[in-house]
């Protein structure tokens, strides 16, 4: 089963747990001095916030999957949309370690589908995948964005 996927980069993010708490009526299911995530069931969603140096807003949207045959599976769906996708595997980031692949929607927002490998001890440090919307030149790059 697929879980929708939200992240959002904050300044205050004692300020944002307290909000998304509230809202959501539950505490973090993860939370650490610079990232909190919730993993909701109603609605199903994996919400995010992390407090990195980026400027606050959405940093990604995204799919989780469960399973290494629903994220190829979501990735053939990708290509078959005429999307740019790049790869990422056993990509460390948001203390997990994770398959991914990346794209982009035609106004430039970046979505992440990813399978969940197992927690680790760090934020990690793998990097965004930069495309290009589709219609543009799909030469993909990084930069030094932190992922999920």
């Amino acid at each position: 089963m697929k879980r929708l996927h939200i992240h959002l980069a904050v300044d205050d993010l004692a300020k944002n747990i307290d909000f998304y708490s509230a809202l959501f009526q539950s505490a973090p299911s993860v939370r650490e001095a610079d990232y909190a995530k919730w993993l909701l069931d109603d609605p199903r969603v994996n919400f995010a916030v992390s407090s990195r140096g980026r400027q606050p807003g959405l940093d990604h949207l995204g799919i989780q999957v469960e399973s290494s045959e629903e994220l190829e599976a979501v990735e053939q769906n990708l290509a078959a949309a005429e999307l740019p996708v790049a790869a990422q595997k056993q990509a460390n980031c948001c203390y997990a370690q994770s398959d991914k692949y990346w794209t982009v929607d035609p106004q430039g927002i970046a979505w992440e589908t990813f399978h969940s490998l197992q927690t680790i001890p760090l934020f990690g440090d793998d990097q965004v995948v930069q495309l290009e919307p589709a219609g543009s030149c799909c030469k993909p790059s990084t930069t030094d964005s932190a992922a999920q």
